[in-house]
């Protein structure tokens, strides 16, 4: 072969060759980039894959709240953590009402159709008081409260909260027709009568006393939610989408319904 030719030839697999390993170089960068990724937003965004665990943790968080303890430490949970002020983000609310009720109703009417066998429905706070006050198993930490939860107990009984200290709550914590009440301390009592007309209607007897015990952290199963169509999570949820109440009273109003929404009696 004349040597000009062998040059030629010579230089056009060096060229071939190296396009090959910058290809692939580029290629194992991508897939880095992508699993790095990936493993960033499975903490927040709830998969679908059917070889995923057959429970959920959702919540609600803010941009100044910390929620990778979900990821680290409830690695046997899916996760779905819904942004209350990132519009962007790809699990999110219509709008920053409510407090964490928004994201709770949210999640049941986007998934209403693929939920898991069992819901827990938690704050962001992982431990510690006071901010999470309101979680009663030992350390105030919500890790070892779902990790003590028993799943069977759930699926018998579709509802069960987190939060085993009756006080506050119970016996009688909502009165929508107490006599003489101060409007500024029992401001929900006085939405309640409205909100139950609005999500249950107004021919619904409104119970003289709600009471279950408090916080908005409890567990349902799949079996519970689908006992109402999804129509009654829209209507629940605009509600409070709709509602004129500040945050603290619309979420309050709130945290007294769950255990109604979910099958018990107003009196829990």
């Amino acid at each position: 072969m004349r040597p000009d030719i062998r040059a030629v030839l010579t230089g056009s697999s060096l060229i071939v060759l190296f396009l090959f390993l910058y290809r692939g170089v580029t290629f194992i960068k991508q897939e880095k980039s992508m699993s790095i990724v990936d493993q960033n937003e499975a903490v927040e965004e709830l998969s679908l894959d059917e070889n995923q665990p057959d429970k959920v943790v959702v919540m609600a968080k803010t941009k100044s709240e910390d929620t990778d303890w979900v990821g680290i430490h409830l690695p046997d949970w899916q996760h779905a953590i819904y942004h209350m002020d990132e519009p962007k983000a790809k699990l999110h609310v219509p709008k920053n009402k409510g407090r964490e009720a928004m994201a709770y109703l949210t999640y049941l009417i986007d998934h209403y159709n693929n939920l898991p066998s069992t819901i827990a429905f938690i704050h962001s706070h992982e431990k510690g008081f006071p901010a999470a006050w309101h979680t009663d198993a030992y350390g105030y930490d919500n890790v070892r409260s779902l990790n003590m939860l028993k799943i069977d107990h759930v699926q018998q009984t579709g509802y069960t909260s987190l939060r085993c200290i009756e006080e506050p709550g119970c016996p009688n914590e909502i009165q929508p027709f107490r006599a003489g009440k101060d409007e500024g301390l029992r401001h929900s009592e006085t939405t309640m009568i409205d909100a139950w007309t609005q999500m249950f209607g107004k021919h619904s007897q409104i119970p003289d006393v709600i009471a279950a015990t408090c916080c908005s952290q409890f567990a349902v199963s799949k079996a519970q939610v689908l006992q109402r169509p999804r129509d009654d999570y829209i209507r629940f949820r605009k509600w409070l989408l709709d509602t004129k109440v500040d945050d603290a009273t619309s979420g309050r109003v709130m945290e007294y319904l769950w255990h109604i929404f979910f099958g018990k009696e107003p009196v829990q």
